[in-house]
């Protein structure tokens, strides 16, 4: 009896929601463990106590139209932790790219974003626990939410589109480069500097006339002028939201994100 054996080729079927999920946990459980997770709550309170000590007394006292520092630079706060957020992200994909993990991935039967989606969801929920962090530290020095429930859930709403934003951007930044160490320390200079020359700490009108239109214009002025009139305030200069208030910040992320989805598509593609 003669057999004859059939050769048939079998492609894989990946399972894409149980790649993205093992390789979202990949990420989430070793800082969970090493304590990573535990500085997206020490980093808020870190930067309210900065802005709000020594800034307090001063800055009621030259007057910002507000009932309190607290409720004028709560928006800064939350930005800065999610530009914090956004470093940690850059970190974490720059070290995937020089380890070889991305190529590594492009041998196997892996679909190209799935990489990038889990490294988003690991920073997504970063960045939850830094906006968590941010408010209880805002609520601790005086910061409160003024409007109605719907306003409370623009607030953290828009909050978390500004740290996917700022995540992505930097995991595009992490992607493309060839070191984790230097992307990190380059990374920390534009929120700083961006952070100072805002409305987040002092009003437009508190810079040198040179300097305004840059610093009444750019994406963080525009960010924290959202927040603040999402917030509210009792003495009423917060602002009112509307489309001529919310369109700047709104294309701001928009057209941050237009720019780096295309470029994360890309940049995963060509690890196959």
């Amino acid at each position: 009896m003669t057999a004859t054996l059939w050769h048939t080729h079998v492609r894989a079927a990946p399972d894409t929601v149980q790649q993205w999920w093992v390789l979202t946990t990949r990420l989430i459980v070793p800082s969970v463990k090493s304590g990573e997770v535990l500085m997206s709550v020490v980093a808020p309170v870190a930067f309210a106590a900065s802005f709000y000590i020594p800034l307090n007394t001063v800055m009621m006292f030259s007057g910002n139209g507000f009932s309190s520092y607290a409720q004028y630079m709560m928006p800064l706060v939350v930005l800065q932790s999610a530009a914090f957020t956004a470093i940690s992200a850059a970190f974490r994909s720059a070290s995937d790219a020089v380890a070889g993990l991305n190529r590594r991935f492009g041998s196997m039967p892996l679909r190209p974003l799935v990489p990038v989606a889990a490294r988003m969801s690991a920073n997504i929920l970063r960045a939850l626990i830094a906006l968590a962090g941010a408010v209880v530290a805002g609520y601790v020095i005086g910061f409160r939410f003024r409007l109605d429930a719907w306003h409370t859930l623009g607030f953290l709403a828009f909050s978390l589109v500004i740290g996917i934003v700022f995540t992505l951007g930097a995991d595009v930044i992490g992607t493309a480069s060839k070191s984790p160490e230097a992307t990190s320390q380059l990374l920390v200079l534009p929120p700083l500097i961006l952070g100072m020359l805002s409305t987040g700490l002092a009003p437009a009108s508190q810079f040198p006339s040179w300097i305004q239109w840059f610093v009444r214009n750019q994406p963080v002025s525009q960010y924290a002028i959202a927040l603040r009139a999402l917030a509210g305030d009792t003495a009423g200069n917060a602002g009112t939201v509307s489309w001529s208030l919310m369109g700047p910040p709104l294309l701001w992320a928009a057209g941050t994100l237009l720019l780096c989805v295309p470029l994360a598509i890309r940049l995963s593609s060509r690890r196959a």
